[in-house]
């Protein structure tokens, strides 16, 4: 009889030593959960390694799989549309999601986005955390739901406690604020413009636990 092969997780991946572009190689061979054998590729988080500010989405787009970087599709460019009006320095911000590799189900010859379920995201859950403990963020900021049910509380209700700055044990800070995917979803031009300037607002509130060289400078 032959043996059932066993597929690493992120606990035969990540060494204790490991740095972040060491990290970055390992989840590529992760088989924690079966999202893998859907995506092209697992996305790791991107940004300096002493970065202020650690934005957590859900996890990888299409666009994000295809290239292998993330928040690089629309909801990217809208997130970074979005810091400089907050007058946070991109270059001090860490960009990860809760989930690496893109969850999707197939309608015709597209890959439509699928939600994580809980057994996915606490499969992946190493790898944010190898991520927080590397990067050192003094503020996590978890961009909608998904993010913010995993790492702040499983009854977080962005719509009613966006914006709330929480001590946590991942980092000083922790907030939750909407995706960026989410605006771009509105039903038209002025609840873009509406959600964009809530989410600016957000950001700017963030901004003021920031160090200077965090900041943007005018």
């Amino acid at each position: 009889m032959r043996k059932k092969k066993v597929l690493p997780i992120p606990l035969d991946l990540i060494e204790p030593d490991a740095s972040l572009d060491d990290l970055r190689e390992a989840v590529q061979q992760c088989r924690g959960c079966d999202i893998w054998q859907r995506a092209t590729q697992a996305v790791f988080g991107e940004g300096a390694p002493g970065a202020e500010v650690m934005l957590v989405g859900e996890q990888p787009g299409n666009r994000e799989d295809l290239e292998g970087h993330p928040f690089v599709g629309p909801a990217g460019k809208l997130l970074d549309v979005a810091l400089e009006e907050a007058g946070i320095d991109r270059k001090h911000v860490y960009v990860t999601n809760v989930v690496k590799h893109f969850n999707s189900t197939t309608r015709g010859k597209l890959r439509i986005h699928k939600k994580p379920n809980a057994e996915e995201i606490a499969a992946c859950r190493p790898w944010l955390e190898a991520e927080i403990s590397r990067v050192g963020p003094k503020v996590i900021v978890c961009l909608g739901a998904t993010a913010a049910q995993a790492l702040i509380a499983r009854d977080f209700r962005v719509s009613r406690q966006r914006g709330e700055m929480m001590k946590s044990p991942l980092a000083p800070l922790i907030t939750a604020t909407v995706h960026p995917s989410s605006i771009l979803r509105a039903a038209d031009e002025q609840s873009r413009h509406a959600e964009m300037r809530l989410f600016v607002a957000d950001l700017k509130k963030i901004a003021r636990h920031l160090p200077q060289s965090a900041l943007k400078r005018n």
